[in-house]
């Protein structure tokens, strides 16, 4: 099968490295797998036999205007079916991040579906905040998938969209994102002189409002050990800013951007997750491949699916840095098996794959 990965760019965040999982999956279970990209910023080096095509310039402001948004997807739908005279007829369209999701919804692509990563409702909130402009734009993008098929990463999104109602679509249904299990473990095995040697929490996120780093450092301040915490974040200097706030900025250590993140993950005490709001949170699924107890806030959507039976004790209310400084103090006078963690069974990338591949019936 021939399938078409359309994305707002492959470069950091969630979404990207999700569907990166599925195509090298797709590509190993014989298929062939083509990325359509909105932008050409791209980070990661691509296995032979994922196929990438650019399709704007990386620069093309029309991208982001509220107007002409027609005379932009003809030109994506063209586009694609000049790909396609090249390489063959597409037998699935996955889209995925607003963007990309507000410009294919205008194409005719068949068959066509739209994978959502987070929570609809808290996002609109989020830029609600932001001003009338931001709100507009993001909530144009979410009605956009009216009347389509849309795949969401976790059950509580689904749940979520079907009671509130606020987008119509012909159907919903939850694929968990693939995890490549193997190779996670494989990675999380090499080594990397830059890891500390002494023992630190880890928490893996970009530094935006969602993560809720001000919850973080309030609960580092709050905890009764006093260990440092790793943060892999794109805005070193903002995180030590706030940081300095709390009065934990001696306590971060902030590496450059990491290839390979499961090393440290592998080398920490317990991962810190403080978000308002997930989608299916990657690093706690990450965390628990590698061996690595975790301690997360219970927000929407995702971490009560993930931690289960006696992890779920490690679950918080959100933006309560006292029951999250306790939670990890708890976690460290005990010793927690991760052998048997039930959702890796769901997560595993051939699973997942099949899935997928199971739309094109």
């Amino acid at each position: 099968m021939r399938i078409a990965i359309a994305i707002d760019r492959l470069s950091k965040g969630g979404a990207p490295k999700v569907m990166l999982s599925l195509a090298n999956e797709l590509l190993a279970l014989g298929h062939e797998p083509h990325f359509l990209l909105m932008s050409e910023e791209n980070i990661y080096d691509l296995p032979r036999g994922i196929n990438v095509h650019c399709l704007f310039e990386t620069d093309d402001k029309r991208l982001n205007r509220l107007f002409n948004l027609d005379k932009i997807a003809k030109k994506l739908s063209t586009k694609i079916a000049r790909i396609e005279s090249e390489v063959g007829k597409f037998d699935l369209f996955l889209s995925n991040l607003d963007k990309t999701n507000l410009l294919m919804a205008k194409t005719s692509v068949r068959p066509l579906f739209f994978v959502i990563h987070a929570s609809v409702e808290e996002e609109l909130k989020r830029h609600a905040l932001l001003g009338p402009l931001k709100y507009v734009k993001k909530i144009r993008s979410k009605l956009a998938l009216n009347g389509h098929h849309l795949i969401t990463v976790s059950k509580g999104i689904e749940e979520e969209i079907r009671k509130k109602g606020r987008i119509k679509p012909a159907s919903v249904t939850t694929i968990y994102n693939p995890f490549d299990i193997e190779d996670i473990v494989s990675k999380s095995l090499e080594k990397n002189p830059d890891i500390p040697t002494g023992d630190f929490w880890i928490h893996i996120g970009r530094f935006v409002q969602q993560k809720r780093h001000d919850v973080l450092f309030a609960s580092l301040a709050k905890m009764e050990n006093n260990l440092p915490i790793v943060l892999l974040c794109h805005k070193p200097k903002q995180a030590r800013k706030l940081a300095r706030k709390y009065g934990v900025e001696d306590r971060l250590i902030i590496p450059e951007f990491q290839y390979n993140p499961y090393p440290w993950i592998r080398a920490a005490k317990g991962m810190l997750l403080s978000s308002d709001f997930e989608g299916l949170p990657t690093v706690l699924i990450e965390s628990l491949v590698c061996g690595t107890p975790v301690v997360s806030t219970d927000c929407p959507h995702g971490p009560k699916e993930i931690l289960l039976d006696n992890l779920a004790e490690y679950l918080v209310p959100r933006r309560n840095p006292e029951e999250l400084a306790r939670k990890a103090d708890l976690l460290l006078s005990r010793s927690i098996d991760l052998t048997d963690c039930g959702i890796e069974r769901k997560v595993a990338a051939d699973v997942v794959a099949k899935k997928y591949l199971g739309l094109i019936g």
